[in-house]
């Protein structure tokens, strides 16, 4: 699975984005994942349901199940909050996973940048940032500036980076086979 980070400071646009980003992607036949990393509580549960009683009552996991969807749910109850790899390794396979958030981890990021939010950059200081997608032009950027209203034209720049991806893979695999040969 290829993993792309969306990331940024909070009120960059992200969450925009990525909500405009998946449609197209997925109509362009890509089969696509996300991550969603929050820094503070959240429950996607009701008080009163039965999920929600369960999970209250100290249940670790609580799993529900429709013929629509299903939801796992899992109480940390003390242990440490799971990296991002671990994460991954719970989501069926996909062409590509969009993780929002996690913005210190090391995989691949599109880093979303708006001069009006008053945060600097993280390109600078991170060389896990492929691309800036942005609302204005911005001077000695060392990787590619999209423009952050131009949604196709990002979905463009990462169907080209998994192509991308996908061919150093393959001269790697060569390059290994004509070694062993």
């Amino acid at each position: 699975m290829k993993v792309l980070g969306i990331t940024g400071w909070s009120g960059s646009g992200k969450t925009t984005l990525l909500a405009d980003l998946i449609p197209l992607l997925v109509a362009q036949g890509l089969r696509v994942s996300t991550i969603k990393h929050a820094h503070h509580d959240f429950d996607v549960d009701q008080a009163g349901k039965d999920s929600y009683r369960h999970r209250a009552a100290g249940a670790s996991e609580v799993l529900i199940s429709s013929a629509r969807r299903f939801a796992l749910m899992r109480e940390l109850r003390g242990e440490p909050e799971p990296g991002l790899a671990e994460l991954l390794a719970r989501l069926t396979p996909v062409d590509l996973v969009l993780v929002e958030g996690f913005k210190r981890e090391a995989h691949p990021k599109i880093e979303v940048w708006r001069a009006d939010t008053g945060k600097p950059m993280l390109q600078p200081d991170d060389p896990q940032i492929i691309a800036v997608a942005s609302d204005a032009p911005i001077d000695g950027l060392t990787v590619p500036l999209l423009d952050a209203g131009d949604v196709a034209g990002i979905a463009a720049f990462i169907r080209r980076w998994l192509a991308d991806g996908d061919a150093a893979a393959a001269a790697a695999t060569g390059a290994r086979r004509g070694a062993a040969e």
